[in-house]
């Protein structure tokens, strides 16, 4: 098989929570640019060429993502979606089955979408290898020389070698370990941390996933037994996978597989998994701080201070994380701020919503932004419409809806009526009426609309037809 015959598939169904408050719910780390110009969902797609082509991607992801914010983003690659977050090995085993399902045997090298890697050159030469050698049978993991010891990462002990192989055999895998475990592991040798990226060919992981997740492996067939009978395979997989349990690829069939080797790797790689890992990959002044945005430091060390929207003063702060958005501010010690989480569980726990929108929310038309919005029953808002663009045509049974054209020119479905609703001009829409907002200009459309109502939730709304599938 040659190499660039290969598949790629990337897992981006994550929710990145411990960036917080930049990464949201609906918007989470792995379609956000947090290292150089481009999403780390893209730098992730990037960097397997020449060796992957485009069309061989294929990305798992939820359906809230491929439907919403990150719309645009998936539109260029073939995109299989989970209604429901169950782990790795479920997913794992969908794209697998889809890789597969047309008779097709291509080695599947399994990505995260969220990882940085420095050395792109140094890992696509390891990618290279480890495709070579999943064509025979193995399970390759990419495992990476640990720097320190990190309570964060799951960790692969090697079988003794000789004569520096490329490959090694694994020996065991181990959970995430307390800190006394990991020093030890570092002190002993032979550890490395398990990147959680994998190749191998898609049959050979469908049969360890048969031999150790049968429960998962009973339903994936059902799910492509399914597709062959006049439904897509999409279809089939919003019908069956919320049965499927949830479970790591590690755990259910790694640690369990005698199959498994790997590949010690030295690429600048980074999981991104928190506000201090970020501070790591960015580039710093000579106090060692990290300054992202609009921002003063006086006095500062060794601190990342980013300002996505107003102007950030610190001065004489040490070893902190500042993160400040629209509607929210994150101050952290850069040593605790593995903790991020515990903050959105409280959001959670409190019916808030500044863990799952931003106040601008991206949508398969444009974007709208939040500008504000009072208990006492109106929302204000600021729309943005693409150039040929139309919202669903829809109505809501809480909440009248007052349309100001600010730029551009609003074609504007009320009912049974279809108007034009130019610069300066105004329009209002009843509780309950069917309304369509559209741009068949040349231009963006902006609009300030003003709800008010009960109810005024993003879930008040009845679609009619729609194009993007919602």
């Amino acid at each position: 098989m040659p190499i660039n015959k290969a598949h790629a598939v990337i897992l981006a169904g994550g929710s990145g929570s411990r960036l917080w408050p930049l990464s949201r719910l609906n918007l989470p780390k792995q379609f956000l640019t947090l290292d150089g110009d481009e999403s780390l969902l893209q730098t992730t797609i990037d960097r397997l060429s020449p060796i992957i082509l485009a069309e061989n991607i294929l990305i798992v992801t939820q359906e809230a993502h491929a439907k919403g914010e990150a719309y645009h983003a998936l539109l260029p690659y073939k995109t299989l979606y989970e209604p429901i977050g169950r782990n790795t090995a479920p997913a794992i085993a969908l794209a697998a089955a889809y890789l597969t399902a047309q008779g097709d045997d291509p080695v599947m090298v399994v990505l995260p979408a969220d990882h940085v890697i420095k050395d792109e050159v140094q890992f696509r030469a390891h990618l290279e290898v480890a495709i070579q050698a999943a064509q025979n049978g193995k399970l390759i993991t990419f495992g990476i020389q640990p720097t320190h010891a990190d309570t964060g990462f799951g960790y692969i002990k090697v079988k003794a070698q000789h004569n520096s192989p490329q490959i090694c055999e694994v020996e065991r895998f181990t959970e995430k370990p307390n800190l006394e475990t990991a020093a030890k592991f570092l002190k002993e040798g032979g550890y490395y941390w398990n990147s959680g990226m994998f190749v191998w060919r898609a049959s050979v992981i469908l049969e360890e996933i048969k031999q150790h997740l049968p429960e998962v492996y009973k339903i994936v067939q059902a799910i492509v037994a399914e597709s062959r009978v006049g439904t897509t395979f999409q279809a089939a997989v919003e019908k069956q996978f919320a049965n499927m349990p949830s479970i790591s690829i590690d755990y259910g069939v790694l640690e369990k597989s005698d199959r498994v080797s790997l590949i010690p790797c030295d690429i600048g790689w980074n999981d991104v998994g928190s506000w201090q890992a970020v501070h790591e990959i960015s580039p710093k002044d000579e106090n060692g701080n990290a300054l992202q945005g609009n921002v003063i430091a006086v006095g500062c060390k060794n601190s990342l201070i980013r300002a996505e929207k107003r102007l950030v003063a610190a001065i004489g702060v040490e070893d902190l994380c500042i993160i400040e958005t629209t509607d929210a501010v994150l101050i952290s010690k850069s040593d605790q701020t593995q903790r991020v989480r515990e903050v959105v569980d409280a959001l959670h726990d409190k019916g808030a919503t500044e863990h799952i929108f931003h106040t601008k929310v991206n949508r398969p038309w444009g974007s709208y932004t939040v500008l504000e919005e009072d208990p006492e029953g109106f929302k204000l808002k600021r729309i943005e419409v693409a150039p040929g663009a139309r919202l669903s045509l829809q109505s809501h049974k809480h909440r009248s809806e007052h349309w100001v054209v600010v730029s551009g020119t609003a074609t504007v479905t009320n009912g049974e009526e279809v108007i034009t609703v130019h610069k300066n001009q105004s329009t209002y829409i009843p509780i309950g009426t069917k309304h369509r907002l559209e741009n068949r200009g040349s231009d963006p459309l902006h609009i300030v609309e003003i709800q008010v109502g009960k109810y005024l939730g993003e879930d008040d709304i009845q679609r009619y037809e729609d194009n993007y599938g919602r």
